[in-house]
């Protein structure tokens, strides 16, 4: 793949659910965030929607998305994102991963997730840079720190690492009363604020134990799990982290952040 003279950011973002393409802000938020940086190369999604080990590389030509959601009205199942496939880039995951240790399988058959394209759509919505998803093979902070540092020399080739989650994910808040985000979901959100200010590599990833109400924020953590991809591939990018999007959506935090 070619080097660019310019170094991509990494970054983290809480991707919302199909309905995000309604909101009256996020969408703008997200256009204008990805007009602020340097045109990638290929972009490399971490989707908080894919768990599979070995970790797993999806199609490197375009096929179908993923709709992996159930119970929305039907023009959520309609919306198209036909981004070419980044053979290039999937072979540079490949041999840079497996020289490193970790073992990699390819699934071509399976298409971008709402994880990866809900974002996309409002970011690149032309569809013209090549995207490659891969998976989480493990939920481990620790494990996941590490493949990001392996993948981390493909930012200087012009590559866009992406970890998409949610930065408070609980769908019991969807039960929760009144006009305004329950405690947890803003201590989380505070606490994760200063930790990724102050560089807390350690802190984060401990967050079960160290962050407030952690068990309520994330009773299953897969959509904090891309933030630490993120991180290894930030190294010590993650000095210059900067929240671009904050706030919350569906009173879940969408804190979204960029390293470098």
């Amino acid at each position: 793949m070619p080097v660019t003279a310019e170094r991509m950011p990494a970054l983290y973002l809480s991707h919302g659910a199909p309905p995000l393409a309604d909101d009256a802000l996020w969408p703008g938020q997200l256009a204008a965030w990805s007009a602020e940086l340097p045109r990638p190369t290929a972009i490399l999604m971490i989707s908080a929607h894919w768990e599979e080990a070995p970790l797993a590389l999806g199609a490197t030509t375009t096929v179908p998305l993923v709709y992996d959601f159930w119970g929305f009205p039907e023009r959520y199942y309609t919306v198209k994102y036909a981004a070419q496939g980044a053979p290039e880039l999937a072979d540079r995951v490949r041999r840079t991963l497996r020289g490193a240790g970790t073992p990699v399988q390819d699934i071509p058959d399976r298409g971008l997730d709402h994880g990866a394209y809900v974002p996309l759509v409002e970011m690149y919505p032309d569809a013209d840079i090549p995207v490659l998803q891969i998976s989480l093979p493990t939920l481990d902070p620790g494990k996941l720190l590490e493949i990001g540092r392996k993948l981390a020399p493909l930012r200087d080739e012009g590559v866009l690492i992406v970890g998409s989650g949610f930065f408070t994910h609980n769908l019991a808040v969807l039960r929760h009363e009144g006009p305004n985000p329950p405690g947890w979901s803003t201590e989380f959100d505070a606490w994760g604020n200063e930790a990724l200010a102050a560089g807390d590599v350690d802190a984060l990833l401990d967050f079960r134990h160290k962050a407030p109400a952690a068990a309520l924020a994330h009773p299953r953590t897969e959509h904090f799990a891309p933030l630490f991809v993120t991180l290894g591939a930030a190294g010590d990018d993650v000095s210059l982290s900067r929240t671009v999007i904050d706030g919350f959506w569906m009173k879940l935090a969408k804190r979204s952040v960029q390293f470098g």
